[in-house]
């Protein structure tokens, strides 16, 4: 083993990012940059029917989002290549012939009906269904022979007596009694060696010092850390992840709420916060700071502070933690990645985007402590782009314009005074908008109105919204031709 960890993510390119793989390739990323070591990705793509190119290419690019740097990798390169299990299958097999000549490994040339009728008696009496050894017993130079001649067998570890036991770094001591390990397949018939044997074998020879993952493979540790021992290999550290549940306390799946990391990239989740929030799934930084910096995260991250029950996912609060990043990031960056969403909404190609970009920069400075999400943005800003008669009035908008008895009389009065106002030629917009409110404002007073019977009707018809930014900013915003047809239009919409 290195002085410096050397830790894996190790991602079947068989589908989308979900979640738990996201969390656990984030504890595996911080642990070795908070102590500089190594970060390796490889691929175990063993599964041919469900393996795609596509898949490994959206899990990388998916990772990469979230700002999961690797040193090591199919992409990186690295002095342990190649990174693809699929390329590695010649050295499992080397492996695998070392230890059957060792004697750690045993060839079983049971038939698929024969483990079925064994499996089924097994039931039947209420067993746990394991094999019977039939092929152990065999002798090595019989074994050899059979081979030879061409019949089908599994490669199987032999699995001594004893117990395997092992400190885990999240859960502590661990132990599993030998009797409850079958002799597992290392081998298929088919050639094609199984996760549990290539995962060690490419573990060892990365020179992997610990392995990070979910408490699900927890039942696969013993098999491994024989493997480990099998192979004249230190067994790396381990630490099993709790799982993540959902509001539901079951495992998070489907019908709880979206699982794929690429769902939540989809509905225009910032990456800093999916990133924090991941963090949260069974770590901490102090116990009361929820939102927090990567430095922060990778100044205090250790894998004993992870906890060892489930973390419920909390999607309300995970929207919130959205905003939260969204609030406080730079205008520029929300255009930039709010940009698709408005391309896919019809509201602006790229190139209206960067034409109009002090436009945008205006518009979006003012919504932005208004929206969560960058796809938030198309709808907060869409009535800018309708025409002057076609603003959609939305159902609360419009009734609280409505219940002003002198609503069209005070937006017609309102209107004449307005046209006639000198901010609209300001050079100061921030501070035309602020002239402009007062000098409303002191308007109201003057006909004896209230001032929710002007603003009221007067947002309904520049923006068919309840609420939203400043009204006077919005007023200069979309223009002096444009704000007076909209009222006009207002004007005969509200009567």
């Amino acid at each position: 083993m290195t002085s410096k960890p050397r830790v894996r993510i190790a991602p079947s390119p068989t589908g989308a990012i979900h979640l738990g793989l996201a969390r656990t390739a984030l504890f595996n990323w911080a642990f070795a940059r908070g102590r500089e070591g190594t970060f390796i990705l490889r691929v175990e793509d063993t599964d041919r029917e469900r393996s795609t190119r596509a898949s490994e290419e959206a899990i990388l690019e998916g990772l990469a989002w979230l700002g999961l740097d690797w040193d090591e990798g199919p992409d990186a390169g690295g002095a342990f290549e190649p990174y693809r299990q699929s390329e590695r299958i010649e050295r499992h097999l080397e492996r695998a012939n070392e230890l059957l000549e060792a004697g750690f490994a045993y060839r079983c040339f049971c038939t698929p009906q024969r483990l079925e009728e064994l499996r089924e008696r097994q039931m039947q009496a209420k067993q746990t269904p394991a094999y019977d050894r039939t092929c152990r017993s065999l002798d090595p130079a019989e074994s050899a022979r059979r081979a030879e001649a061409g019949e089908p067998f599994v490669l199987r570890f032999a699995v001594p007596e004893g117990e395997t036991g092992f400190e885990d770094l999240v859960r502590g001591r661990v132990t599993f009694q030998h009797t409850e390990i079958d002799d597992w397949i290392m081998v298929r018939r088919d050639g094609n060696p199984t996760y549990n044997f290539v995962v060690v074998c490419d573990d060892v020879d990365m020179q992997i010092s610990h392995v990070f993952r979910g408490e699900e493979h927890l039942v696969n540790t013993p098999k491994q850390i024989l493997l480990y021992r099998a192979l004249g290999a230190e067994p790396p550290a381990f630490g099993h992840l709790p799982l993540m549940l959902g509001p539901d306390k079951k495992k998070l799946s489907k019908r709880s709420g979206d699982t794929s990391l690429e769902d939540y990239r989809g509905k225009g989740y910032p990456p800093e916060a999916v990133l924090n929030f991941l963090a949260l799934q069974g770590w901490a930084l102090d116990g009361e700071t929820e939102v927090f910096s990567v430095d922060q995260l990778l100044a205090k991250f250790d894998i004993k502070d992870v906890s060892k029950g489930g973390s419920i996912f909390d999607f309300d609060k995970f929207l919130w933690m959205a905003g939260e990043y969204v609030h406080v990031e730079d205008v520029d960056r929300i255009i930039e990645r709010s940009a698709p969403f408005l391309v896919e909404a019809g509201l602006m190609s790229r190139d209206e985007i960067e034409a109009r970009s002090d436009w945008l920069r205006t518009v979006v400075g003012m919504e932005r402590e208004r929206i969560r999400l960058y796809s938030d943005l198309p709808g907060r800003i869409a009535h800018y782009f309708a025409a002057s008669d076609g603003v959609t009035y939305q159902p609360k908008a419009e009734k609280g314009a409505r219940k002003h008895d002198t609503r069209t009389d005070t937006l017609a009065s309102f209107r004449a005074w307005l046209a006639e106002r000198p901010e609209w030629t300001g050079a100061d917009p921030a501070e035309s908008a602020r002239t402009l409110g007062e000098a409303a404002k002191a308007w109201v007073g003057e006909q004896g109105l209230k001032i929710p019977a002007l603003f009221q009707p007067l947002r309904c018809a520049l923006t068919g919204m309840p609420g939203g930014p400043d009204l006077f900013e919005t007023l200069l915003v979309l223009g002096r031709e444009s704000a007076l047809e909209r009222i006009e239009a207002g004007i005969e919409r509200l009567a």
